[in-house]
């Protein structure tokens, strides 16, 4: 695999739609149609260029690498206009499944961070036929509206601020009408060592312009404190989730030296990963957006992980 330098990418060679399951989901892809697939899955508030350097690394590899902007991101819309728009982690979990039905891809090898690393836990755990190994920065991200409910130290809850705002009818018109500043106060605070420019800044930024941003954003946070329903057609799953089942496939789990994000330290979700396992953390003061930090690093994390398989 080439060395590449964080920042060398700033466009994918395809950018595609296609319909799966409620949406019509944008996605970049990369690589050899017939090569092995891996599905990189992005976080809140980014977008697909996080992996602008980490799929052509891939592609060069031999992988076919599929980057989908997630519900209420990018160019990924919803078919009817009476759809919920839920943001609960089963939901979205659920739209990478449909996708890759959609794309023809039985079994892939899934990495991601933040939303997207809990996404991809959450098909290896409830679907581990779907998926080949894991990556996923920061560990275990599944969660429950139950554990929600618990208390965290004070200076833990204070790294939660945002949740409590969007909990608020404030808090949702503040992050309307200021989401392009809001998500760059993130950035900052999350990755307080990465010096990113206004153009790498900006090339992400426009994927929060999506009509549906918003309403996902607000409810995926207030689902989480239990203070938004969700579908019931996803109950089951939730309920499945809420017992923290047990990861079986191969994993390795990354964790950047200077993520300024909530994050669990790496012993707190050992034991919820019973296949081939490794944790790596990435030196250099790499903060909470890992792939685009580091792309070296989760690239040769996929190739590793799936040289367990």
């Amino acid at each position: 695999m080439p060395a590449t330098k964080p920042g060398a990418h700033t466009s994918f060679v395809a950018l595609k739609q296609i319909d799966a399951g409620v949406l019509n989901v944008g996605y970049a892809e990369a690589g050899p149609a017939g090569g092995p697939p891996v599905i990189l899955l992005h976080g809140w508030p980014y977008d697909i260029y996080s992996f602008v350097d980490v799929a052509p690394l891939l592609a060069s590899a031999g992988y076919r690498v599929i980057v989908p902007y997630l519900r209420g991101y990018g160019s990924t819309r919803f078919l009817a206009s009476e759809t919920v728009r839920n943001g609960q982690p089963s939901a979205l979990a659920v739209d990478i499944t449909a996708l890759m039905d959609a794309l023809r891809i039985e079994k892939a090898t899934l990495a991601g961070f933040d939303w997207g690393a809990r996404t991809a836990c959450i098909i290896a755990a409830l679907w581990p036929e779907r998926c080949k190994a894991l990556v996923s920065v920061s560990g275990y991200l599944i969660g429950s509206q139950e554990s929600g409910k618990m208390p965290l130290p004070p200076k833990a809850e204070l790294q939660w601020w945002y949740q409590y705002y969007f909990a608020t009818e404030r808090g949702r018109a503040g992050y309307d009408k200021y989401r392009h500043d809001f998500a760059k106060l993130i950035w900052q605070i999350a990755s307080p060592k990465w010096d990113f420019d206004d153009a790498t800044f900006d090339r992400s930024a426009s994927a929060f312009d999506n009509p549906d941003h918003v309403a996902i954003v607000i409810h995926n946070y207030r689902w989480r404190l239990g203070l938004a329903e969700g579908e019931s057609k996803y109950d089951d799953l939730e309920k499945r989730l809420a017992q923290a089942p047990v990861i079986t496939v191969p994993t390795i789990t990354l964790e950047g030296d200077a993520n300024g994000a909530p994050h669990p330290e790496p012993a707190a979700y050992r034991s919820k990963f019973s296949g081939k396992y490794m944790h790596r953390t990435i030196k250099g003061g790499i903060g909470h957006n890992l792939p685009q930090e580091a792309p070296q690093a989760l690239a040769e994390a996929v190739v590793n992980v799936v040289a367990e398989t």
